[in-house]
């Protein structure tokens, strides 16, 4: 396993430096509604920078740097004065309708509300010169067609449903409130916070507001810690962030913390039939040991195979569940019986992989525009799965063949002495 893992490294290495050497940047610095937005920004008190925005052929709108950072060099300072959040939304001519309003609206809600008002409002909105730079549209899960939808992981389409539902619960239970809004707005109610508007600005707030933990106000039900920032929500392109696609809307290639998923759901289908797979389950489940059971190149993860471990458990052996949740190596049938598991479980999350990605090459070749965009973003996804995957069999077929022979080893010593 060991020289597996140097060898993954390399392959790793040589792919970034290729990637490296690929990608390109276009200075979006010049173009009017950046201009319009760094004018907005230095008059709330913005200093200069060492940053300027910028295309990236590989991951999109993002921040360059002009020159060398040294560490501990700061990169970027936004004053509050610049942050849109829910103060923001009290001092507006929303205020008095929201602090009026029972029961309570959720920091979300109302900034969701007030993106969809300031945009209405076009060129005569304060925030105009961020709203404008902001995406007409994303390609998260919430947007997705349901032919789109079907070719995602089963995890993310379950996990994007509930964003959905998210949305239309926000739009559906906030109608009477809605309807108060209307001397403040141009149009018709129905016509300006619709589902789609409050999906716009749900995915806004969802994939750029940065963390800022804030006292919670008497005016709004919940805990706020909501903060647009405008400029600054550009630095999204972390590789370490997990589940992009989900949250951001992208898929960073050859990104060396991606991980795929697996499901509780595909363990049982995978096992089923075992003896006391039920109590197992259940036992799991209450330690919570069935949340963030994931495989990267190098091999399932230590949940994982803990999971795994358990469930490979003879079932007279009761006593030994709590020690195997624990991490302690049972005996060595159970763990070649855990790893064959595990590659068992990895071939059929490939197989799925191949077969999502056979229907997204026909649905390619079948339309254009927006849900091009979106399967071309499933597509990504699915891709770095199948590399994922196929590295992880790998992996797991050389663990278990050093494990048949490590064994073997033992019982030819045994037999001589």
């Amino acid at each position: 396993m060991k020289g597996r893992s140097r060898r993954v490294g390399r392959t790793a290495r040589k792919r970034k430096r290729k990637r490296e050497q690929s990608v390109r940047s276009v200075s979006l610095s010049h173009q009017l509604q950046y201009v319009r937005l760094m004018k907005f920004l230095h008059q709330r008190g913005f200093s200069s920078t060492l940053l300027q925005p910028a295309l990236f052929s590989d991951t999109g709108r993002g921040l360059q740097t002009l020159q060398t950072i040294m560490p501990g060099e700061l990169v970027v300072s936004l004053p509050e004065s610049c942050l849109l959040t829910t103060s923001t939304v009290l001092s507006s001519y929303l205020g008095e309708y929201i602090k009026s309003w029972k029961p309570r609206l959720s920091p979300l809600s109302a900034l969701c509300v007030f993106l969809v008002c300031e945009r209405q409002r076009g060129e005569a909105s304060d925030w105009f010169p961020y709203i404008d730079v902001l995406p007409y549209s994303y390609a998260c899960p919430t947007y997705f067609s349901e032919e789109v939808a079907d070719v995602l992981p089963a995890g993310v389409r379950r996990r994007g449903l509930e964003q959905r539902e998210a949305v239309r619960e926000m739009h559906s239970s906030n109608q009477e409130f809605f309807r108060t809004l209307q001397p403040v707005l141009s149009q018709p109610i129905e016509d300006v916070l619709t589902y789609e508007a409050l999906r716009w600005a749900w995915c806004s707030v969802n994939t750029r507001s940065v963390f800022m933990s804030r006292p919670s106000s008497c005016f709004l039900s919940g805990p706020d810690s909501y903060a647009l920032a405008p400029f600054l929500d550009l630095l999204n392109h972390r590789p370490d962030v997990q589940r992009l696609l989900l949250e951001y809307g992208f898929v960073a290639m050859n990104n060396p913390h991606s991980v795929v998923y697996v499901e509780p759901d595909l363990l049982c289908d995978i096992l089923r039939g075992e003896k006391s797979l039920d109590q197992k389950m259940k036992f799991l489940r209450e330690n919570h040991f069935l949340e963030n059971l994931t495989v990267s190149s190098e091999g399932p993860s230590w949940r994982l195979m803990v999971a795994l471990r358990l469930l490979s458990l003879p079932q007279t052996l009761y006593h030994l569940w709590r020690p195997a949740l624990l991490g302690q190596v049972v005996d060595e049938k159970t763990e070649v019986r855990s790893s064959q598991t595990a590659r068992t479980l990895c071939q059929q999350l490939l197989k799925d992989t191949h077969i999502a990605l056979d229907k997204i090459s026909q649905l390619l070749g079948q339309c254009g525009g927006p849900l091009r965009e979106q399967l071309e973003v499933v597509r990504a996804l699915r891709q770095e799965e199948r590399w994922i995957l196929e590295n992880c069999v790998t992996a797991l077929k050389d663990s278990v063949i050093l494990e048949k022979e490590t064994s073997s080893c033992k019982a030819n010593i045994g037999a001589k002495s």
